[in-house]
């Protein structure tokens, strides 16, 4: 394959996925790959150049998500407080996309045996993300005497972040949610926190 050949296999590859998690984000729950080449006006065997199955398609999406967060861990590491409030931000204001695809992940993490080395891609970019914030999270923990693992803190920021993504997605709770940027700025203060600290705040 030549390189303008493999750039634009590459640019509809991009295209695909970007279609994909539209079209998810609007249906909230899954698409079908004739949903997907209709709406990009392509024939679904050209889908299938680039993704065996929808799963995989579905993982490749995961892996996306997954390496703009490693792109942010990359622009903030510098500061956890800036880190944690863009991350959670990333999350929160597209609570909907969150949950949708943690939701797929689980489910595929079950039942679909025949895609271990995007599973192990995907794994070692998070891996990578954490490596990134290692060092402030470390330097965060220590500077409030906290005696948190750096593991048990970002695991807690995730929690936070889930759980604020649930409530905001949910359409029973967004009718007793005031105000939604007041209480997205409670959730990253919240998650700013660090219990279990042996310092008196």
């Amino acid at each position: 394959m030549n390189s303008v050949r493999k750039e634009n296999f590459l640019l509809r590859k991009e295209k695909i996925l970007a279609m994909a998690e539209s079209l998810l984000l609007d249906n909230h729950q899954d698409i079908t790959l004739a949903e997907l080449a209709a709406e990009l006006d392509i024939a679904k065997g050209t889908i299938y150049k680039h993704f065996k199955s929808k799963n995989q398609l579905y993982l490749e999406l995961i892996i996306l998500n997954e390496t703009r967060l490693l792109e942010i861990s990359k622009r903030y590491k510098h500061d956890m407080k800036t880190y944690t409030t863009q991350y959670m931000l990333y999350n929160l204001l597209n609570s909907n996309r969150t949950i949708l695809l943690y939701m797929i992940e689980e489910r595929l993490t079950n039942n679909e045996k025949n895609l271990k080395t995007l599973f192990e891609a995907l794994y070692l970019i998070r891996e990578e993300r954490i490596i990134e914030i290692k060092e402030i999270t470390d330097q965060y923990l220590k500077s409030f005497e906290s005696d948190m693992s750096i593991r048990d803190y970002l695991s807690y920021i995730w929690t936070v972040t889930y759980g604020a993504c649930l409530l905001l997605n949910s359409s029973h709770y967004q009718k007793s949610i005031g105000s939604r940027e007041r209480l997205i700025s409670l959730y990253i203060n919240q998650a700013l926190m660090t219990p279990n600290s042996n310092a008196v705040v």
